[in-house]
Parts: structure tokens; sequence; C-alpha cells
């Protein structure tokens, strides 16, 4: 029976990349595969015999003293921690694969070296640009930014591009020089899974060879939504509520075309947004962060998804679990999106950042027949089934680790 050794910060459904690690370990599980999970310790981790080997907690929200932060910075850049946990790990496990997804930060590159010396095939899962831009986002606080491109990487701290704070992004320059110095990625890791042909696409510009990658789309169990097809009259997002995400430009759009809007999420632009929806009189509801079936209804009761954004998406599982609860997609011409919306067909496209390309999709979809964004719901849903579905994610999965000589 082959043993997967399953890579990443977190150990629980915090966000889309946690998603996707722990069900694509679940898939492998009712496959015949076992897993073993590699983490940082959290008191929401799920469960697992394996937990004595996980790494110290770093948490960047808690209120460290000065001392404790300094501590952290050797942790952030190359843990040593997290190297020795591993090799004991594998030594105990005895894995035949790993394969990683977020580690920057919290676990840190530093064991991908010690998968390499135990001869383990090592995939890593790309859920942003980090490869190529330090602070993985490719934005500043200008708008879309490439200026760290051909090793320019002091621009992240010219810029002060994480979080707007000159030691923080001074901490992430010095982490991407030692990362690159040492060529961490070039040298231990054996294929690069990107989830959308945009990604690939960035990452190659960016000098990275792409016979190194494999595209493998993100995936949602259907099985689990329950679509329906009587659209509401309003339409709504969901997510993290971040600049980046494109919400102001979302309120001044319905503001122009004059529908309503439900807004689920939580995060640091909620005051703003309140604010101006307020000041424009758009009809938007702040229903605050949900999950599951709370989550879901959300979306169900909705005319259709939209995705605003204003950085470079990879592939929002958001989109797809639209498509799975029978939901049209309106989604921004940037990044990952447009290649996961068939124009007409499942949903629409506008122009990132333009209230007034927005205003437009957003009016013709209002006066849109129920019988017509019914049959968008159902086209999305046929969509994901056929090539988003569990069984197409696992089959290039386990092709993908055939060619590297296991299973």
């Amino acid at each position: 029976m082959p043993r997967l050794l399953s890579i990443n910060n977190y150990h629980y459904r915090r966000g889309g990349a946690e998603i996707v690690c722990l069900e694509a370990a679940n898939l492998l599980e009712a496959y015949g595969w076992e897993t073993v999970p590699f983490s940082m310790r959290h008191p929401r981790n799920q469960p697992t015999p394996w937990s004595d080997h996980f790494v110290e907690e770093i948490e960047y929200g808690e209120d460290y003293s000065l001392f404790e932060k300094l501590a952290r910075v050797p942790k952030v850049i190359y843990s040593l921690e997290a190297r020795t946990r591993i090799r004991q790990l594998i030594h105990d496990a005895q894995p035949d694969l790993a394969h990683a997804h977020n580690i920057y930060h919290h676990i840190s590159p530093s064991i991908l070296g010690v998968l390499k010396a135990e001869g383990l095939p090592t995939i890593l899962t790309l859920h942003d640009l980090k490869l190529a831009c330090p602070a993985y986002k490719m934005l500043a606080h200008d708008g879309l930014c490439e200026r760290c491109k051909n090793g320019r990487i002091w621009n992240v701290l010219r810029h002060r591009c994480v979080k707007d704070s000159f030691t923080l992004s001074a901490v992430i320059a010095l982490e991407t020089f030692v990362h690159r110095l040492l060529r961490l990625y070039e040298r231990h890791v054996d294929r690069f899974v990107v989830p959308s042909r945009f990604y690939l696409e960035k990452l190659a510009q960016w000098g990275w060879n792409p016979e190194r990658f494999a595209y493998i789309p993100n995936f949602v169990d259907v099985s689990k939504f329950r679509a329906d097809h009587s659209p509401g009259k309003h339409f709504v997002y969901a997510g993290r509520l971040g600049p980046e995400k494109g919400l102001r430009t979302l309120i001044r759009a319905a503001a122009l075309s004059s529908v309503p809007l439900r807004i689920i999420g939580s995060g640091p632009e909620e005051p703003v947004l309140r604010a101006l929806s307020e000041q424009l009189g758009v009809d938007t509801k702040f229903l605050g962060y949900r999950t599951g079936e709370d989550l879901h209804s959300g979306i169900r009761s909705s005319r259709a998804l939209v995705l605003p954004s204003e950085w470079y998406e990879n592939a929002p599982i958001s989109l797809l679990e639209a498509y799975a609860l029978g939901r049209p997609v309106i989604g921004a011409r940037i990044g990952g999106i447009p290649e996961l919306i068939r124009e007409g067909q499942t949903g629409a496209v506008f122009e990132s950042g333009d209230p007034e390309s927005l205003a437009s999709a957003l009016s013709r979809f209002a006066e849109l027949e129920p019988p017509t964004i019914c049959a968008m719901g159902r086209e999305g849903r046929r969509w994901v089934e056929q090539d988003f579905s569990v069984l197409r994610h696992r089959e290039k999965l386990l092709a993908l680790y055939r060619e590297l000589g296991i299973g």
C-alpha cells in the first residue's frame, strides 16, 4: 500500500490550500493509499497519530514580545526544527512520496533538502506566486506589480510589500535571498503542480522551465453540494474581505446597476466597504463569515456569484463551488479566473477594476429570465462533474505519481 507524506502549514480547513490538501488526502485514502501529515501544531488541527512530529506553532496574529518575534525570524527563513522533525517522521512512517502545499513562513522550505536526501520524490503544489514574487501576490500599493522580475527582490523592501511594514518586508526579502542562494526549490522539488494555466504561463515568463510543471486543476466533490435552480434577485460575493478582492469596485458597480448585494466573509476591508455602501446607497447586506450549509445556502439563494478580484487569482475553489450549487459566475478578467468561465454558458467576464464593465454584466444578469440563469447553473455543474471532479483530480494525481515511479 503506497504511503504519502502530505505537507502543509495547517492541518485544518483554514483556506483554499488547506481544503485542497486535506481533500486530496481523503480521496487518496479512499483509493487505498495511506497518508501521513506533516504540519504546524495548532489547536484547530484535525486529529492524527502523527501530530507529535509537528513543528511548534507560529501564528502571526498573536501578540508576541519583541524577543519572541526576533526568535521566530530564523524559523521563518530556514527552520532547523522542521528539518529535524520531518527527518524523524520519515524514519518512523517510511513514506514513498512527499507532496507539499503551503510551507512558506511556518514550516519553511528547509525541509525540501531533507526530502531529497531521504530519497523521496517531491511535489510542490503552487497555490500562489511565491516562487516568483517574495510577497506572493504580485500586488503592491499601486496595483499589480512585477518589479521583482529578473532577481530584483530589493523592491519588496523598497515598496514595503508585506503589510506595508519595513520590518516584515525586510524579513521576507532576506528569506527570498537565502532560498534563492541555496536554490531550495530548483534543486529539491521534482515537479510543481499548478491549478491554473495562467500560473504556469506566468512562472514560465519569470524564467521557470514549464516542463517541470504539471497542470492539475482544483476540484470539488459535487455529491456534497445540492444544486438549486431557482435564482434569487441579489448577487453574492463569498470570501475574504481584503483590498485585493476588488470589493470596492463591486459596490460601485452595484450602485451603477442598482442591484442588491450580499457579501459573505470577513476581513480588514469590512468597515470601508460598509461606509462606501452606505454612502452610495447600495442595498448591501454583510452576512459575516459562514461555512458549510450556511455558506451554501447563501450562494444558492443568489442570482450569481461575483468574483471582482484585482490580483492574479490562481484557481478559486469558490467559483467551482458556485457551479456545483447551480449558480453562474461573473468574474474579473484577471489571473486564472477567465479560464474557469465560459462566456454566456456558465457566466460572464468583465474587466478587472472597472466598475462600469462590472455594472454592465450585473445589469445583463439582472434582466435575464430565470430559465436562462438556471441553464447557466446547470451547465456550470456539468462542467465541474466532467473536468473538476474528485475522480478526474485523482486520476491526474496518480498519473503524476506514476511518472515519479510511485503507484
